[in-house]
């Protein structure tokens, strides 16, 4: 079988070796004559999985003791209403920073919830670049700040974060999760959907300090309640162990790699790449994101007319490519290169580039 070069933007590549594991494992898993898929919970062969998933992600992203890792389900779109119902208070509103759609998604909820206000917005720049340190604004009396590491649609990344002092930082992690070390303790939160870096779709993963899940308040649904699943170790209800147990593999597959480290460094190489390509062309291709927030995780770019981007899209499928058409509400071009994404792929698109101005520059 050949292989796509996968450069979906979500559901996104899982590595090969994974997927050959789960193969070898899908009926009949560790001699229990059926699939993990099928067992209850509650057995200690997949308590075995939803510990060792929580163990890896706690060493592999240097999380520090006072921190919970729960293992959810909704999605980050969940994480947008279920922040706030916890945290929000009377008083004490949510600051947002604004770099994109998906902040846009997370900031809508929270005003269905409670106060917020926005500590930063690149709106005016058409969110092509995420804000300075010193353009972030917290109030002294917010609740959290919440900001959004990765914007996958305009392709644009937070290079570092900000100090909020005693305002907890939140963010939204779920397209750029493992793809390079960070300090979690700079952090009261950190939420991320598995679909891009993490494995398939049906989990996501909430990594949160101990005394922000004392605060979930008993007047909000148990299934809401960050303590509700802290207590019961992500087991209060059924579980999407399936979706569990490949990010289970993924983060093993990440270990035997080398680490955060060494996939920060991977992922630089493939992008540089497909950057390459587009700042050498000589103006033919142009990227979207200012240089200084550019993403290793989504890279965006145009073609000087739509017809040739149509064009660039219906040659590259033809070729084995798959997903290099913009966000539908953006247009353009995009390559999503996410942690299972391979060298090979990122070395074949960049020649296919180049080919392509060859034959329609």
């Amino acid at each position: 079988m050949t292989r796509a070069f996968n450069f979906n933007a979500g559901p996104a590549a899982i590595p090969l070796e994974v997927l050959k594991q789960a193969q070898e494992q899908f009926v009949d898993y560790k001699g229990a004559g059926m699939s993990i898929m099928e067992m209850s919970h509650r057995s200690a062969l997949y308590e075995q999985v939803n510990n060792e998933a929580q163990a890896l992600l706690r060493e592999l992203f240097g999380i520090p003791d006072n921190y919970h890792v729960l293992l959810l389900q909704g999605g980050a779109s969940t994480q947008f209403a279920m922040l706030p119902l916890n945290l929000l208070r009377p008083g004490k509103p949510g600051a947002y920073v604004m770099t994109g759609a998906w902040a846009d998604k997370a900031l809508k909820e929270a005003k269905l919830v409670g106060d917020t206000v926005v500590a930063a917005s690149t709106e005016a720049d058409k969110f092509m670049r995420m804000p300075s340190m010193s353009e972030i604004v917290v109030p002294g009396n917010a609740a959290y700040l919440h900001l959004t590491s990765n914007e996958t649609i305009g392709g644009t990344q937070f290079a570092e974060f900000p100090d909020t002092g005693d305002v907890p930082l939140v963010a939204d992690m779920s397209s750029d999760i493992l793809s390079r070390p960070i300090d979690v303790s700079k952090f009261g939160v950190i939420y991320a959907g598995a679909q891009k870096n993490l494995g398939p779709s049906g989990v996501t993963v909430v990594i949160i300090r101990d005394d922000l899940v004392k605060e979930s308040p008993k007047t909000i649904p148990a299934m809401f309640r960050y303590e509700t699943h802290s207590k019961s170790s992500s087991l209060y209800n059924t579980p999407p162990s399936f979706s569990v147990y490949m990010v289970n593999l993924v983060l093993q597959w990440i270990k035997d790699k080398g680490g955060v480290t060494q996939v920060e460094q991977y992922n630089r190489d493939k992008t540089k790449l497909i950057y390459d390509a587009i700042d050498q062309s000589g103006g033919f291709y142009n990227g979207c994101a200012q240089p200084q927030s550019r993403s290793l995780m989504n890279i965006t770019f145009r073609i000087q007319s739509e017809e040739l981007e149509k064009k660039f899209v219906k040659e590259s499928e033809q070729e084995g490519f798959v997903g290099l058409k913009g966000h539908r509400d953006v247009g353009g071009l995009r390559a999503s290169t996410y942690n299972a994404v391979p060298l090979e792929s990122c070395q074949a698109l960049a020649q296919f580039m180049v080919d392509f101005q060859k034959r329609n520059g």
